[in-house]
């Protein structure tokens, strides 16, 4: 199979979506696209490379699924709309039962968001993908790193280290099978969920939010840094799941939440004088966000650990880093 028929049998839709926003997609040199009325583009690009980001041995749709959450977890983490994705592809061979289930996967997740593929490319190498999803932001609006102020309170989305800690069980599986804590931490690392919707929702209640994906305090850092800021973070308030506490020492557990990469919640600020209208929209809205902390004026202490009121010692490596 060559590769413009690799493209047509797993990534060409039989039949196209009747859609304003996209005038050419797949099979010709470029997509063309329509930005809507009064609102601004959003992009982002995100490469997954095999050993790395992801074990060999994964299954075929979850990668393909995981590959478009972490961009559309970026898309979200600007309150952004997503719309579309373009995908480069490089296998190390034409695997025609490899192809069919990450092309499921792909568009599983994709109808799921009513995003579209519109392009891409396909190669020969060592097996890697990179993805472009791009999005809308309603003009003069956005969640942007550079926008938390001092008293800000710091909140983030659902519960943190799971993904870290499903990871852990991939890499050092406690038993031939997996009880239901473990299936969930392990689904958690697998197929994370990009929270789309609240990102849009926090356009109204906030200006500065941040994907978890290097971990809690490598992701907050890059927050304070763009900010000119510091942070007070509570360690007791850090939301832990049933499974992670099942599985894992309390001590564990938090190093998990405060450093463990991959979890795509989202860690943003609202401002004091919100907080009240942000938790009865949260309660109305049925959805779960913790705050740990806040931000505070810049020192010398960019991140400072409270337990009980008592500050404690950073961890010695604070996030996932590609070359440390």
């Amino acid at each position: 199979m060559g590769e413009f028929d690799l493209i047509k049998q797993y990534f060409t839709r039989n039949k196209r979506l009747d859609r304003s926003d996209i005038l050419l997609a797949i099979g010709d040199d470029c997509a063309v696209t329509q930005v809507p009325t009064h609102h601004r583009l959003a992009i982002t690009t995100d490469t997954l490379v095999c050993d790395t980001h992801f074990l060999a041995d994964i299954c075929p749709a979850d990668l393909a699924y995981k590959a478009i959450a972490v961009n559309l977890s970026d898309l979200a983490a600007m309150g952004a709309t997503p719309r579309w994705v373009s995908l480069a592809l490089t296998l190390p061979k034409c695997d025609h039962h490899w192809l069919s289930l990450f092309s499921q996967g792909l568009f599983q997740i994709l109808d799921e968001y009513d995003v579209e593929l519109i392009g891409g490319d396909t190669t020969k190498g060592h097996l890697s993908l990179t993805i472009t999803a791009q999005g809308f932001i309603p003009q003069q609006q956005g969640l942007f790193r550079h926008q938390a102020k001092v008293n800000d309170l710091i909140y983030v989305s659902g519960y943190l280290g799971d993904s870290a800690a499903g990871l852990d069980l991939l890499l050092n599986p406690k038993s031939s099978e997996c009880n239901s804590a473990q299936h969930y931490l392990l689904q958690r690392h697998l197929k994370p969920t990009p929270r789309i919707a609240l990102g849009k929702l926090l356009l109204d209640y906030s200006q500065c939010a941040i994907d978890i994906s290097d971990g809690l305090l490598a992701d907050l850092s890059h927050i304070l840094n763009r900010s000119q800021c510091s942070t007070e973070i509570e360690v007791d308030k850090l939301p832990l799941s049933q499974a992670i506490q099942t599985e894992y020492s309390h001590s564990k557990a938090l190093n998990f939440a405060l450093t463990g990469g991959e979890d795509y919640e989202l860690c943003f600020t609202i401002p004091e004088n919100r907080q009240t209208d942000f938790e009865n929209m949260l309660k109305a809205k049925q959805l779960n966000c913790y705050c740990i902390g806040k931000i505070t004026s810049q020192s010398a202490e960019n991140i400072r650990l409270l337990h009980q009121g008592k500050t404690i010692p950073l961890p010695k490596q604070i996030g996932f880093d590609h070359f440390r």
